[in-house]
């Protein structure tokens, strides 16, 4: 499997990409003007901003989720808006970022073009309850798989592996080193994540609960909290947003398995997803989709494991 290609020509061309993202209207990894990839690589012949196949009629047994979802031509993602590398919202309103891409592949397996996702932002307190109420088809937002979710919604994947971390000021001026030094300590995360209970009840943080983690980062510029704690992928894309404000410090403490979201109970719509997300690891398109989005600053590695539960 392909893992890497050359980053320096690819960072400098997924930046301008990323760039012209934010400035004009077109969203990382997007074709460029006479439809060639801004990566530089092959010409892109695919749909929408990441240039995948769209299939064409594809069929599904009758009364199943894709059935629908294919005859319906049309399919509603919960993601998140504040996070950059994995869903960031573009001038254009729809979000750009790796959740983004994933979420646009599986469209695509099912005969799904990028212009026909209805995109709703799903803060970390509203996912479950978007799919209960059936408000989106699928989340996929820096979802972390846990079995207190598992009773409320369905998991496919993971299709991605991250870790807990701490981000501070820049210099670190309270000298932390990990989460035990938080103890007692003004730490923000959002309401309802998994990183804001395993912060204030694992290392006895007193927990800030933001309704975004974008949210947490004035409190820390002004010190009204030492620190802002969530997954290394997501604090990662604030430090490359805002050079030379904050900077990671320890090592991860936590495994963090994004997954897909689905309605509970619909295991055909899992294996359906999870069956797409081991094809992209197998052909490819799974190193390449991080590579033109989160992997911008992160180093691309191995597709975890699809857990079949």
């Amino acid at each position: 499997m392909r893992i890497r290609r050359n980053k320096t020509t690819l960072l400098t061309a997924v930046g301008a990409a990323l760039l012209l993202g934010l400035t004009a209207c077109a969203p990382a990894g997007s074709a460029g003007p006479g439809g060639v990839d801004d990566s530089g690589d092959a010409p892109a012949t695919g749909d929408g901003p990441y240039n995948l196949e769209i299939a064409e009629s594809p069929e599904f047994e009758e009364g199943t989720t894709m059935a629908e979802l294919a005859e319906a031509g049309t399919l509603r993602v919960g993601t998140k808006f504040d996070q950059p590398l994995f869903g960031l919202q573009g001038p254009d309103g729809n979000p750009v970022g790796f959740d983004v891409a994933i979420a646009a592949l599986v469209a695509a397996e099912l005969g799904i073009p990028f212009e026909n996702i209805e995109w709703s932002e799903a803060i970390s307190s509203v996912r479950e309850s978007f799919l209960e109420t059936d408000q989106v088809d699928i989340v996929v937002a820096t979802y972390t798989i846990n079995d207190a979710r598992k009773e409320r919604i369905g998991f496919a994947g993971p299709y991605f592996e991250a870790g807990q971390s701490i981000l501070v000021a820049a210099g670190n001026p309270e000298g932390i080193e990990g989460p035990e030094d938080v103890e007692g300590l003004p730490v923000c995360s959002v309401e309802g994540s998994t990183p804001a209970a395993t912060i204030a009840d694992e290392y006895g943080a007193e927990l800030l609960a933001a309704g975004a983690y974008s949210d947490c980062l004035d409190p820390l510029r002004n010190g009204q909290v030492v620190a802002v704690t969530t997954d290394n992928v997501i604090l990662s894309g604030f430090v490359d947003q805002n050079p030379g404000e904050f900077e990671l410090v320890g090592d991860t403490f936590t495994e963090e398995p994004y997954g897909i979201g689905v309605p509970l109970g619909d295991d055909a719509f899992r294996t359906f997803i999870n069956d797409v997300l081991e094809e992209a690891y197998e052909d490819g398109t799974w190193a390449r989709l991080f590579e033109e989005t989160a992997g911008v600053v992160l180093d691309t590695p191995e597709p975890p494991a699809v857990d079949r539960y």
